[in-house]
């Protein structure tokens, strides 16, 4: 029978939508700018995925709201293997019970939240000298390390059906110079992660020219009237330069009739700007594909609905990617973005690639 320890870091995801690019340090300004928890509804879809496969499976929990809540929600009858100190968890918290799963003896260790809580995995790990393969439930803002799989539901099936790991990194990016505009990653960890196909790859850092592309891109902005979202990245930030403002190249602007309406906007101020037409303009992230749900939740399904949707990347980008992949949260919009979808790789050339 396979023995699968869980927990959730409640506060991951936070301060996406709000426009913070991370929760670590900011939890009192997310809460104070309307953000509401994420990681749990991401935790009960991935334990929904698992619960079908119940038959075989023994599932310790941490307690309350790291965990426990959400399995007993379900169905689950979970082992608590203890509980958060106070009221407001935290690291010390996810560490714990990281050490208690391995006490368990614990096949796996799957977890919710994102490259912060991968890091206080990992580290727990590393000091008990455990070699647990741990999985990702991706719930937070930063979700680039390789630990994660591609989606809620897809944890839930990889955590129920793997029969193999390996190693893969974990990487971390400094919130502070990511608010700044600045991705310095480190490497913070190397775990045992089941193998599976869905799976994400560690995010690729940088890439080649797309100063033919943004100036296309421009162009076609300058001549419209509509609402333009514009996405994070280092291809929408070349776009952004082409219009004449220094846009937040880590953060979502919008722009209409040669106007900035907002700069690094939280999801209240992208959808207070939105027109009677809008076109939302993102690029994937490079080795994983991601368009929606990694680093740009600010750009979520109530924006998403009322937008056109255009994806722009270099024809480089795209060699190393293969598919596009969307994670938005709603089911019902991710839907909707899914299937053979036209890429614009230049000037005027375009590509077909198929968002999954």
């Amino acid at each position: 029978m396979r023995r699968i320890g869980f927990v959730i870091n409640p506060i991951a995801g936070m301060g996406g939508r709000v426009g913070l690019k991370g929760t670590d340090s900011k939890l009192e300004e997310a809460r104070r700018r309307g953000a509401e928890p994420r990681a749990p509804g991401r935790g009960r879809e991935a334990l929904e995925a698992l619960y079908e496969r119940a038959e075989e499976l023994e599932l310790y929990a941490y307690g309350g709201a790291m965990g426990e809540d959400e399995a007993l929600g379900v169905g689950f009858s979970p082992v608590v293997v203890g509980r958060p100190a106070g009221a407001e968890t935290g690291a010390l918290d996810t560490r714990e019970a990281v050490r208690r799963f391995v006490d368990e003896g614990v096949d796996l260790v799957v977890f919710v939240g994102g490259d912060g809580t991968a890091v206080d995995v990992a580290g727990a790990l590393e000091e008990l000298g455990a070699d647990t393969p741990v999985l990702g439930v991706p719930g937070g803002v930063k979700v680039y390390s390789s630990v994660f799989a591609v989606s809620p539901r897809a944890a839930g099936d990889i955590a129920a059906t793997y029969d193999r790991t390996e190693r893969r990194e974990v990487n971390d990016i400094d919130e502070d110079a990511y608010r700044g505009g600045d991705v310095e990653t480190e490497l913070k960890g190397v775990v045992s992660v089941p193998v599976a196909d869905e799976l994400q790859a560690s995010k690729q850092i940088g890439g080649g020219t797309v100063a033919s592309l943004a100036a296309g891109v421009a162009d076609d902005i300058e001549a419209d009237d509509a609402v333009y979202v514009l996405g994070p990245g280092s291809t929408l930030d070349a776009i952004k330069t082409e219009l004449g403002f220094d846009g937040t190249p880590l953060g979502v602007d919008v722009y209409r009739n040669g106007a900035v309406l907002v700069r690094d906007g939280s999801e209240a101020d992208i959808v207070a700007a939105l027109g009677e037409r809008n076109v939302v303009v993102v690029s994937p992230i490079g080795g994983q594909g991601f368009v929606f749900g990694r680093g740009n939740d600010q750009i979520s399904p109530a924006v998403i609905r009322r937008s056109e949707v255009r994806i722009v990347a270099s024809g480089e980008k795209l060699d190393g990617i293969g598919v596009l992949r969307v994670d938005t949260g709603d089911p019902e919009v991710d839907e909707t973005l899914r299937g053979w979808r036209r890429v614009r790789t230049g000037r005027f050339e375009r590509r077909f690639l198929e968002l999954v």
